[in-house]
């Protein structure tokens, strides 16, 4: 922030947590400015909004929210543009903001509308109450004894401390903002696209290994993170291919071989169930998501692949594990493994299960996976030496890609960082703009 100019003069802002303010720019209680309302719908048909301490104010319906909805929204709480929506039960993480949408909130949340509309830009409110420094301050003006109890109420909303400078001066430090942020934000969105590149390259490589081999590749590009190139074509011994009977693969090496699910493992199932979880439990417990629980109880001590058998997991959730676990009766675990490596056997299921589970004729019993169908899937696979080679490649892409994403991850945190101190300094005074 040095490198923007300070005002010339500041003074004490007579709050502690505020500090220093431009001299010339008011701070006074809420109540000063706002009023609490309490307007209700005579019809109900309003736009329903969310608050959030995520996103502020928006409309429920660009939300993936599948709470239980009341069959009338009549007597719902009256939201116009220009107010500020608080949720009240967690107003302590700044679940508030001012309302772009004329709408309806629930009645346990609190509105306020200023009493002189010209004197605060409604843009300039919403970032300074939803900035650092004042987010601080939420928890400690909440009232309850633990914090998922915690409430602000309106007298002591109105109490907190606004800083309000001259109108011209919010409206420039508004439009400042707009550019600054949309600036940091197409650079958040370029690091996130850079992310999901990544995860594409490291399926497209590792899907290439496990189904056409990886033996004297040449290789196109480098980067100083990966030990193995990002780009490859493959090869394989005699560099002879053959039809797989797979539609979606089509080739392979020639000396592979493709057998069914069935005849390369045990097929089973865990017995228990999701109340038997134990947050400090000794054991992982492999449930039907991508997050493993913790368990006393032992079912399995083996090398083992497990995948969900129902639920939004099927086809997407894998897990590889060797020692001792227990399993969900809906997790289905693969053990045992005949002519397979179990951590090649992963690699293949993880990437190209979905192309079963996911499309044609299973896609209409998506969240229930038969075990016919799991132990009917055709796996191509060549002997256990080349697996290995398959396996260490497939391990330096991952680590390499890894490394990269972290790289992206933190240069993302950084200008989330960076945007949220430059809307903190531009609201309060701390730069000029």
């Amino acid at each position: 922030m040095s490198t923007f100019p300070k005002y010339d003069r500041y003074k004490d802002s007579g709050v502690e947590w505020l500090g220093e303010i431009p001299k010339h720019w008011e701070v006074e209680k809420g109540i000063r400015y706002f009023h609490e309302t309490d307007q209700r719908s005579v019809t109900g048909d309003e736009e329903l909004l969310s608050v959030s301490h995520l996103t502020g104010v928006t409309p429920r319906s660009e939300k993936n929210i599948t709470m239980f909805l009341a069959e009338s929204n009549f007597g719902l709480k009256v939201c116009e543009v220009g107010d500020i929506a608080v949720n009240t039960m967690w107003a302590w993480m700044a679940a508030l903001g001012v309302s772009k949408y004329r709408g309806i909130v629930s009645p346990s949340y609190s509105t306020y509308r200023q009493k002189k509309p010209e004197r605060f830009n409604p843009t300039y409110i919403d970032h300074l109450l939803r900035n650092e420094v004042y987010k601080s301050h939420y928890m400690v003006n909440s009232t309850g004894i633990t914090d998922s109890r915690l409430r602000l109420y309106p007298h002591s909303f109105l109490r907190l401390k606004f800083i309000c400078p001259p109108r011209e001066e919010q409206d420039r430090i508004v439009t400042f903002l707009d550019r600054k942020t949309a600036e940091i934000d197409a650079l958040i969105a370029k690091k996130q696209r850079q992310i999901d590149l990544l995860y594409e390259q490291k399926a497209i490589l590792i899907n290439r290994a496990v189904t056409k081999g990886i033996v004297n590749a040449e290789f196109g590009m480098r980067n100083e993170h990966l030990s193995t190139p990002t780009h490859s074509t493959f090869t394989t011994h005699n560099s002879k291919f053959i039809p797989s009977g797979i539609e979606w693969i089509g080739e392979i090496p020639a000396h592979w071989k493709v057998r069914r699910l069935r005849y390369l493992c045990t097929l089973g199932t865990g017995e228990r169930d999701t109340k038997d979880s134990v947050a400090t439990g000794e054991y992982p417990f492999f449930i039907r998501s991508q997050t493993p629980e913790r368990i006393n109880s032992i079912g399995f001590d083996c090398e083992a692949v497990l995948t969900a058998g129902d639920g939004a997991g099927v086809g997407k959730v894998f897990h590889y594990f060797e020692g001792r676990f227990d399993a969900h009766q809906r997790v289905y675990v693969m053990r045992d493994f005949v002519d397979v490596q179990g951590r090649y056997f992963f690699l293949y299921l993880r990437e190209n299960f979905h192309r079963v589970a996911l499309t044609g004729e299973a896609k209409s019993t998506v969240d229930s996976l038969r075990r016919p169908m799991l132990a009917d899937f055709q796996i191509p696979f060549p002997d256990k030496n080349e697996q290995q080679q398959i396996i260490k490649y497939c391990e330096r892409i991952s680590d390499g890609i890894v490394k990269l994403q972290q790289i992206s991850k933190s240069e993302i945190e950084s200008l989330k960082s960076l945007r949220s101190t430059l809307i903190a300094h531009a609201v309060t005074g701390r730069i000029k703009v």
